[in-house]
């Protein structure tokens, strides 16, 4: 921890809960489609949307980490099904994109990644699609790193060889940060990177996989495990 010169940062679940935002923005953009385009209500459901998607999942497998292309796809598949344009698909997708980062962040998340930002070059690194501009914490990471730009999602290593190479620092001198033990963690220790696991909710570790260098309740936990291990050159 002491050689720490870079993090990268994972988003959903680490910096707020995701699942919530996912599922209003769902509704949303489902009453603006009946609402603006009565006649998908007749043909499709709520249901049927998501397995719309998974279909899409399965039928794009090169395109399976890129989140905007599948509901893209969706919503034209959707627009087309029910007799509309495909000119739906970019409001529909501003609509859901809007409420996708509508977030409410973790209580101490602001301190923290100003912390962060004053001692370490941060990277956020992803499989979603959050804005960190619109969120409003753009200005504490360096930048910002998508499993649509990079073309491979977490666990793959390409998009930690990437981080790696953005902030041109040895592997072992970056730290990623995450809730996830198998995207976050196995996926940054097969590219050399140290791992935090961030654990808000007490789940178990998985057994079959090994332990991470640190394990945190949040990210202030994390803070002061970080400043123990630098021995003062961070404060």
């Amino acid at each position: 921890m002491h050689r720490i010169r870079a993090v990268t940062l994972d988003l959903d679940d680490t910096l707020w809960e995701i699942e919530p935002v996912i599922s209003k923005a769902e509704t949303l953009l489902w009453e603006w489609l009946c609402s603006n385009y009565p006649k998908i209500d007749d043909r499709w459901t709520r249901k049927s949307m998501l397995e719309l998607r998974v279909d899409l999942f399965n039928t794009y497998p090169a395109k399976a980490h890129d989140f905007r292309f599948l509901r893209k796809m969706a919503l034209q598949r959707i627009a087309e099904s029910s007799g509309y344009s495909e000119a739906l698909v970019e409001p529909a997708f501003a609509v859901f994109d809007a409420a996708r980062n509508d977030v409410e962040l973790f209580p101490e998340v602001i301190s923290e990644l100003r912390w962060l930002a004053e001692n370490y070059t941060v990277l956020a690194l992803t499989n979603g699609n959050a804005n960190l501009h619109t969120i409003g914490i753009a200005e504490y990471f360096d930048d910002i790193i998508t499993a649509a730009d990079v073309g491979a999602a977490k666990p793959s290593r390409r998009i930690f060889d990437e981080a790696i190479r953005r902030v041109s620092v040895l592997p072992e001198e970056v730290l990623h940060i995450g809730d996830h033990p198998e995207s976050d963690i196995v996926g940054a220790r097969n590219a050399g990177v140290q791992t935090a696991w961030i654990n808000r909710f007490e789940a178990v570790w998985p057994a079959d996989i090994a332990q991470p260098d640190v394990i945190a309740r949040d990210m202030t936990e994390l803070r002061l495990v970080l400043q123990s291990a630098a021995g003062g050159r961070v404060q």
